[in-house]
């Protein structure tokens, strides 16, 4: 059977509800490679080149960092570029906080989308169970005293096929959503850090007597 035949022939024994959730797997797909190429395009998880321009900033040398954060190709490039040119400005931790959330939001955007599709697609899936199950009762009763058991098997498999494809639509979406997820918490405490570099360079923390305590370091000319 081929895989057009096979999937004519699922939508006709999950009927819309089906339906409805092969348009949500097509959705989740397409959201899915765009925030693949949205994080690819924007260097998520790589940071080596600005993290070294934060290691020479941090020790002191704002040359080498000027100079290795203008070949870093990071979307956080522009916000510590910000932050080193104007990191004196009185209130300045506030809007470089906001322009760094702005620049994560932009990262999350479609993730309510999955998440929705991810809890909604169990829930259509047995809606379209129970309406099966109806049918197939329904079918009993109109059988009268001629009752069928294989009406009643029938209609049981036929109905659970929505539970079944409405779980395999929100596994991998919550798994997707996860990963995304995941990479964008990290980037956010990358980000906090980054700014907190620039901001208050030279601090670093080392172990004293089996304790963690800040030393300072003299700041940047």
């Amino acid at each position: 059977m081929s895989p057009v035949a096979a999937l004519r022939e699922i939508l006709n024994l999950g009927g819309p509800v089906v339906a409805i959730l092969l348009v949500m797997s097509v959705l989740t797909l397409a959201v899915t490679i765009y925030k693949l190429w949205q994080f690819a395009a924007c260097g998520v998880g790589r940071h080596r080149v600005l993290s070294k321009a934060l290691q020479a900033w941090d020790a002191g040398d704002p040359g080498a960092a000027r100079s290795r954060l203008n070949e870093s190709s990071s979307y956080l490039a522009p916000i510590v570029s910000a932050a080193m040119d104007a990191r004196n400005v009185p209130g300045i931790e506030d809007r470089l906080d906001a322009e760094a959330g702005l620049a994560l939001a932009r990262l999350e955007r479609g993730f309510r989308l999955l998440d929705t599709v991810a809890q909604l697609a169990p829930l259509l899936g047995l809606f379209g169970t129970v309406l099966g199950m109806i049918n197939a009762f329904q079918s009993l009763q109109s059988a009268g005293s001629a009752v069928d058991p294989s009406l009643l098997a029938g209609g049981i498999w036929v109905a659970l096929v929505t539970t079944a494809v409405g779980l395999a639509v929100a596994m991998p979406t919550s798994m997707v959503l996860s990963w995304f997820e995941s990479r964008t918490a990290r980037e956010r405490v990358f980000a906090d850090k980054a700014l907190r570099t620039i901001l208050v360079p030279g601090q670093s923390i080392q172990p004293v007597d089996g304790a963690s305590a800040p030393i300072a370091a003299p700041e940047h000319a």
